[in-house]
């Protein structure tokens, strides 16, 4: 589960520079060992070393990748392979680069329009701590012991406070990555996660665009690149990286083999929105599916971006709720502090 995987970035620029090496003639040992001086990690030089050996013994290229499963995708290895049949090495290596570098630049647009309200969460999470802190220390300074306003309610005071207060708040997220990790990853409930997630307001609606412009991008690939219909549907719906996707392809598997509309087999799942079905069956009844989806897939994935941006959003707006109740219960804390003490002065207990 844990097993390493070369980073989005290394795989783009991987990808690039062997698809572009073979389209220039270079030879394929020549053009490994010229990537492997690249690469920035012994653990990836190693591995590509690894493949460059077996394929001076004799070994197929798809073969060589495979034995160094987990670390590249199974998308990679099997597109290779179907390429290696066809002769489009080069074709498909620029697909993949042009695949990954658009998955990289989602990312980075997300992380970036995130990012400022995250770093405000922090900085409210360590302002609390840091006010456990200096009451901790005021009121050892005046042998109290304990200060009279517990900022939390929790009776957390002093360094000890503050440490066990950053704990529960850290230890929280990590904890819920570390759940969400192993459920999809460990445990292999992914479907399940993954159909929860997908019925949730704007996060779902996300999960669901990106999923369909992978399977868009990888199924017109696999058609162009010549592999059969019931692995390119299977690489295709790996491709989405979503469990409830990946989980509905035999039932698509089976009812294309049955002799079932592609796009009936795809409607059968209720994954896949109905102006999808649609347009699909235009490309259908002309006979150019993978044309289609080719064609489309830019405006799939230009959903798919709307739909991220519409879920920073939403995210930001979470996350400054949360900054701004943080704010409110300590203000009424602190005010519920002082109306104790006046109470008590009024009625001459202090």
């Amino acid at each position: 589960m844990f097993a390493p995987h070369m980073p989005l970035s290394s795989l783009a620029t991987f990808c690039r520079s062997l698809g572009t090496m073979l389209h220039s003639g270079v030879g394929l040992l020549k053009a490994l060992k010229v990537i492997e001086g690249q690469q920035r990690t012994e653990l990836a030089r190693r591995s590509i070393r690894q493949i460059s050996d077996d394929v001076r013994k004799g070994s197929d290229l798809a073969a060589a990748f495979r034995d160094q499963s987990p670390y590249y995708p199974d998308l990679v290895v099997e597109m290779i392979e179907v390429a290696e049949r066809t002769g489009a090495l080069p074709e498909v290596l620029t697909g993949l680069a042009d695949h990954y570098e658009n998955l990289i630049r989602l990312r980075k647009t997300f992380l970036g329009a995130i990012a400022w309200p995250v770093l405000q969460l922090i900085a409210a999470v360590f302002i609390v701590a840091g006010l456990i802190f200096i009451l901790g220390i005021i009121a050892e300074s005046q042998g109290s012991g304990k200060p009279e306003f517990d900022p939390l309610g929790f009776g957390l005071f002093g360094a000890t406070g503050a440490i066990i207060w950053l704990t529960y708040c850290f230890g929280s997220a990590a904890a819920l990555a570390a759940l969400y990790v192993f459920l999809t990853r460990g445990f292999r409930q992914a479907k399940a996660v993954h159909t929860v997630l997908l019925a949730v307001p704007v996060v779902g609606h996300c999960m669901r665009s990106f999923a369909i412009a992978r399977f868009a991008w990888a199924y017109a690939l696999t058609q162009q690149a010549g592999m059969d219909v019931k692995p390119s549907l299977e690489a295709s719906l790996r491709a989405t990286n979503n469990g409830a996707f990946i989980a509905a392809s035999p039932m698509i598997v089976a009812a294309v083999l049955e002799g079932e509309e592609f796009t009936t087999a795809l409607q059968f799942t209720g994954l896949f929105p109905q102006q999808f079905i649609e347009m699909v069956r235009v490309g259908e009844s002309s006979g150019t599916v993978p044309e289609t989806l080719q064609r489309l897939s830019p405006q799939f994935e230009e959903t798919a971006r709307r739909s991220l941006s519409a879920l920073t959003i939403v995210l930001g707006w979470v996350i400054w709720s949360l900054v701004a109740l943080m704010i409110i219960f300590l203000i009424f804390r602190i005010f519920g502090t002082y109306v104790d003490m006046i109470n008590k002065a009024a009625s001459g207990q202090i």
